[in-house]
């Protein structure tokens, strides 16, 4: 088996609170990566004053590119996996902890199987403070004991058709696999993406306990005033962002079957992904379809229900009360 040589590639954006505590986690590591890539996006804060002083002093090379315009997250990974050099790239958001056996673990991971080509792992939630919420990402997620069986199981993209439980944080996964998932579109997100894609590619390899501190912000919340809203108010913002859901979901899986269809001999999954996007996609035509309202629109949230298309697909009763209460 082919050593392991692990490049880390972060990305940063006006980082620069909580920047240095993720740099130096690196850095205690019991396993050096082999290097740190970072490309920031324009950052108009101490950023790239805290890159360059942990550069001169970190056990590892790093190297730091510093984009003439901004990319936005998703380009900006893009980019940055596509200058790492290692054969396994280790994705790192500016603002997480990692613990000091991270890279060891992950390393481990790839050394179980030759046909292991990607691993992740839980996660502790902390909030702004660095304080633990008592709370694990997978769970966060909804990656709970039947679904993990299905990822060790090589049915991922059962798990990924119905919503995405991976973030990229904790993900590590081969290099060469990545030329065939770009480019990324600008409007997906990279780590949803690149899990789908290695899903149809081969193996993943779970690791069920806390590698890191995945740092949960009060922006990715509610918005301040929420609650003060009118009930009619809040019925308003559900139906809109469900309706927006919905629709984000129909691209990237069209996007997603796109690619899959012209790059078939680069995903061996990819028949068995395609026909998995198929029943999702024409999950969401038909409830997109339902009837506005009455005895039409019952029997078609009945029907999805009585084939398991919600759960499969869906969130479950959730989506399936959604249909029948908002037209």
């Amino acid at each position: 088996m082919a050593a392991i040589t692990l490049s880390v590639a972060m990305c940063t954006f006006n980082g620069e609170e909580f920047l240095n505590a993720q740099l130096e986690s690196i850095a205690a590591q019991d396993r050096f990566p082999e290097e740190l890539v970072v490309c920031d996006d324009g950052s108009s804060d101490g950023t790239i004053e805290v890159l360059r002083q942990f550069a001169r002093r970190a056990p590892f090379p790093v190297r730091i590119e510093i984009n003439p315009v901004n990319l936005g997250s998703t380009r900006n990974f893009e980019e940055c996996i596509a200058l790492c050099r290692g054969n396994t790239v280790v994705l790192a958001d500016q603002d997480d902890v990692w613990y000091p056996h991270k890279l060891r673990r992950l390393e481990e991971a790839f050394h179980k199987a030759d046909d292991v080509i990607a691993a992740f792992s839980d996660a502790d939630v902390i909030d702004q403070q660095s304080r633990l919420v008592g709370a694990h990402l997978w769970a966060s997620f909804g990656l709970h004991k039947a679904n993990q069986k299905k990822f060790a199981g090589g049915r991922a993209l059962q798990v990924l058709c119905n919503h995405p439980v991976v973030t990229g944080a904790t993900l590590a996964f081969r290099r060469d696999l990545f030329h065939a998932m770009r480019p990324i579109p600008a409007q997906q997100f990279h780590d949803a993406w690149i899990v789908f894609l290695l899903a149809a590619r081969g193996r993943f390899e779970l690791i069920p306990e806390p590698l890191m501190q995945y740092r949960h912000h009060g922006r990715q919340q509610v918005g301040p005033g929420a609650s003060s809203m009118r009930l009619s108010q809040q019925i308003a913002e559900v139906m809109k962002s469900d309706k927006g859901r919905k629709l984000e979901e129909r691209e990237t899986f069209r996007q997603l079957y796109q690619v899959l269809s012209e790059r078939a001999e680069a995903f061996p999954q990819a028949r068995v992904a395609m026909k998995e996007i198929e029943g999702k996609l024409a999950h969401l035509a038909r409830r997109a379809q339902l009837s506005q309202r009455g005895t039409a629109r019952i029997a078609g949230v009945v029907r999805e229900t009585v084939t398991g298309a919600y759960w499969r697909y869906s969130n479950g009763w959730k989506s399936a009360a959604k249909d029948l209460i908002f037209p």
